[in-house]
C-alpha cells in the first residue's frame, strides 16, 4: 500500500471478497485518506461526481482501448479532486474542460504515473502489461497537455557561472549526477539549464546523502554540546548558528559551497526604510515586520549571552545581528525538508539543488525523499524540459508576499495563491441553518481573472464569500422572490466595492518617473504594490459589472411582473 498526500493507492487481489469475478483478477483501489485535513470537502465533491471515498477499478486481462480510455478518465477525475489544495477548494469552479488548473492537472497525472509505477514494481500479476499500457497512455496524456499549454522556458541571455560550476564539478567528483548546467540567467540570477532533452520521469539531479548538509554536520561541531543544554532550542536554530561559524571555517568539508553563497541574499528581511515606506497598507509590510520582530527577539535571547559564556565557541565578531540575519536568509531561501531512509524528516541545505529556481509551473515538483537503495536524493521530471530551457523547481504553494519575504523574488506569471484575506466575523445569532451553510471559517479574494464564471450571481467572485454575505443578510432561501434576491445581491456587491475602494485608496500610486535608478528593494516593493493594485482593480471591476447585470435583470424582472399583472 502506498500513501501520498491525502490518498491511498493499492492493488487488490481477486481472492478478496470485496471483488467479484474469477480468481486472479486484480483491482486498483483509490482511497481518499481520512487523515487528509480537507477530507470532508473532497469526499463531498467526489460524491457529487458519482464517486465514493474509496473506488475500485477492476483490471482486465487485456488492455482494450475502450477500457484504457474509461479507466484513465475515471482516475483523472478522482486524482484531480484528491490533489485540490485549500485555495483551490475555496475558489472551486466546475471547469468546462475538466481541468481545474495547470498545477492541479500536472499533480494529478504525475501522481497517477508514480503510483502505477509503484504497483508495477511490487506485483507480478498477470495484468502487469495492462498497468504498463495504462502508464504509457498517461505519460502521453501529460506530454500532450503541456504541448497545449506551452510555457516558454527558453533562455536567450545566459552567462556561464565559473564559480558555481566548480561546485558542480566538486559534487560530481563525490557522486552527484547532474543533467543540468548552472548559469546566470537574465531576470532570474543563477539558475539551472537542461543540458539535454529531459522527459517525464528522467532524473535531472541526484545528490548522494553525504553531500547533503543536515543536523549530522552540526552535531559533530564544538558548539553542539553547548547548544543541547539550552532549554527549548530547536534543531533549526542550532543549524542556523552552526552555519554562521562554518561559513568562515577554512577547513570545512563544505567550504566550496559556503564560498559561493552570496554576501547578501536580498530577501524582504533585508528591505530598507524606503522600501518599507512604499509597502504601507500592504500585506507584505505586515509579514516582513512580524518576521523581523520574531527574528530579533530570538537573536536577543541568545546573544550576547552565548558569546560572553563561551567566547571560544561563539566568537562575538561572527555572531552579530547582521551575520544572524544572513544565516536566517540562507536557511529560509535555500533549505529543504528531506525524509531520510530512517523515515525522519530533517531540514537540510542541498548544494547544487539550491540553484534551481521556483516556478508556478515547475518541471520538478515531486522530490524530498531519500532513495534507500541508492542512498541519494533524486529530482525527477514532472514535465518535459527541452535542452537549453531553464529547469524549474517548486518551492511550495506560496503567496508572492511570502516569496518576497523569505526568498527575495516575485514569481513570473499570475500566482493563484496571491489572496487577500478578509477579516469577517463568522458569528451568527442562533441561526443554525445559516451557520451550517457557512463551512469556511476564513474568507479571501484573489484576482478575478482566474475565474471562468462571470455570470450573474457569480461575477468572478468566490462562491463561499458570496454565500456568506448573502446568509448574513438572511438571504439563504432559494425560493425567495427574485426582486428580494436582486436587492440583497446589490447590497453584497456594494459593500465589497466600498471595502476595496477604501483599500485601493490606501495604496497610493507612485510616479513612474521616480522608478529609474532605484534600489533593488524599492523596485521589488513597487512591483508587489502594483500586483496588489491589479488584484483590487479586478475585484472592483467585477463588482461594477455585477451591479450593472443586477440592474439589467431588475428591469427585466420588473417588466415581466408588470406584463403578468
Amino acid at each position: 500500500m502506498v500513501q501520498l498526500r491525502g490518498f491511498l493507492f493499492t492493488l487488490q487481489m481477486g481472492r478478496s471478497n470485496k471483488i467479484s469475478g474469477p480468481r486472479g483478477i486484480h483491482a486498483l483501489v483509490i482511497k481518499l485518506s481520512e487523515s487528509d485535513p480537507l477530507y470532508g470537502e473532497k469526499k463531498k465533491l467526489l460524491e457529487s461526481k458519482g464517486f465514493s471515498a474509496e473506488v475500485q477499478i477492476t483490471l482486465e486481462d487485456s488492455s482494450s482501448a475502450e477500457w484504457t480510455s474509461t479507466t484513465l478518465k475515471t482516475m483523472q477525475q478522482i486524482f484531480r479532486i484528491i490533489h485540490l489544495d485549500e485555495a483551490e477548494l475555496y475558489f472551486f469552479e466546475d471547469p468546462p474542460l475538466g481541468c481545474y488548473s495547470l498545477k492541479n492537472e500536472m499533480e494529478a497525472l504525475n501522481s497517477m504515473i508514480s503510483h502505477i509505477d509503484s504497483l508495477i514494481t511490487i506485483t507480478k500479476c498477470l495484468q502487469g502489461h495492462v498497468l504498463r499500457c495504462l502508464r504509457d497512455v498517461t505519460v502521453n496524456l501529460l506530454k500532450e497537455f503541456w504541448d497545449r499549454n506551452t510555457v516558454n522556458d527558453t533562455i536567450w541571455n545566459v552567462k556561464q557561472c565559473n564559480e558555481e560550476n566548480h561546485l558542480l564539478q566538486w559534487g560530481e567528483r563525490i557522486g552527484v549526477n547532474s543533467r543540468v548546467q548552472i548559469a546566470h540567467i537574465e531576470g532570474f540570477g543563477r539558475g539551472a539549464i537542461a543540458q539535454e532533452d529531459l522527459e517525464v520521469g528522467d532524473i535531472a539531479l541526484e545528490i548522494p546523502v553525504p553531500v547533503i548538509i543536515s543536523e549530522d554536520a552540526m552535531k559533530g561541531s564544538d558548539m553542539y554540546p553547548v547548544l543541547q543544554r539550552i532549554d527549548g532550542i530547536s534543531v533549526e536554530t542550532m543549524l542556523l548558528l552552526w552555519s554562521m561559524k562554518e561559513r568562515y571555517n577554512s577547513s570545512s568539508k563544505y567550504k566550496i559551497y559556503f564560498d559561493m553563497l552570496p554576501r547578501e541574499f536580498n530577501t524582504g528581511l533585508s528591505f530598507g526604510i524606503d522600501a518599507i515606506m512604499v509597502l504601507d497598507g500592504t500585506i507584505l509590510l505586515e509579514e516582513i515586520i512580524q518576521a523581523k520582530e520574531h527574528l530579533r527577539t530570538q537573536y536577543e535571547e541568545l546573544f550576547p549571552t552565548l558569546c560572553d559564556a563561551h567566547p571560544d565557541v561563539f566568537p562575538p565578531e561572527l555572531f552579530t545581528w547582521e551575520h544572524y540575519l544572513w544565516a536566517c536568509e540562507l536557511w529560509y531561501s535555500n533549505s529543504m525538508k528531506i525524509q531520510f531512509a530512517d523515515g525522519e524528516l530533517r531540514i537540510c541545505l542541498i548544494p547544487i539543488a539550491g540553484f534551481l529556481n521556483h516556478s508556478l509551473y515547475p518541471h520538478i515538483s515531486r522530490y524530498g525523499k531519500v532513495d534507500p537503495v541508492t542512498n541519494s536524493l533524486k529530482f525527477p521530471m514532472s514535465r518535459p524540459c527541452r535542452v537549453g530551457e531553464q529547469c524549474f523547481l517548486s518551492y511550495g504553494n506560496f503567496s508572492s508576499s511570502h516569496l518576497i519575504t523569505f526568498y527575495g523574488f516575485l514569481p513570473h506569471g499570475d500566482n493563484p495563491y496571491d489572496v487577500i484575506p478578509l477579516d469577517i466575523d463568522n458569528g451568527f445569532d442562533g441561526d443554525n441553518n445559516v451557520m451550517d451553510s457557512c463551512k469556511h471559517t476564513t474568507h479571501m479574494l484573489r484576482g478575478t481573472w482566474f475565474s471562468n464564471n462571470r455570470n450573474i450571481f457569480s461575477y468572478g467572485l468566490p462562491s463561499p464569500l458570496l454565500d456568506y454575505l448573502r446568509n448574513a443578510r438572511n438571504m439563504s432561501d432559494t425560493e425567495s422572490p427574485m426582486q428580494d434576491k436582486l436587492e440583497v445581491e446589490a447590497q453584497v456587491l456594494e459593500d465589497l466595492y466600498a471595502t476595496f475602494s477604501s483599500m485601493m485608496e490606501g495604496l497610493s500610486d507612485t510616479n513612474p518617473d521616480t522608478r529609474e535608478n532605484i534600489e533593488w528593494d524599492v523596485k521589488l516593493a513597487l512591483q508587489y504594490k502594483d500586483l496588489q493594485r491589479r488584484i483590487m482593480s479586478s475585484i472592483l471591476r467585477s463588482c461594477s459589472s455585477g451591479l450593472k447585470m443586477l440592474e439589467d435583470e431588475h428591469e427585466r424582472s420588473h417588466s415581466r411582473d408588470h406584463r403578468e399583472k
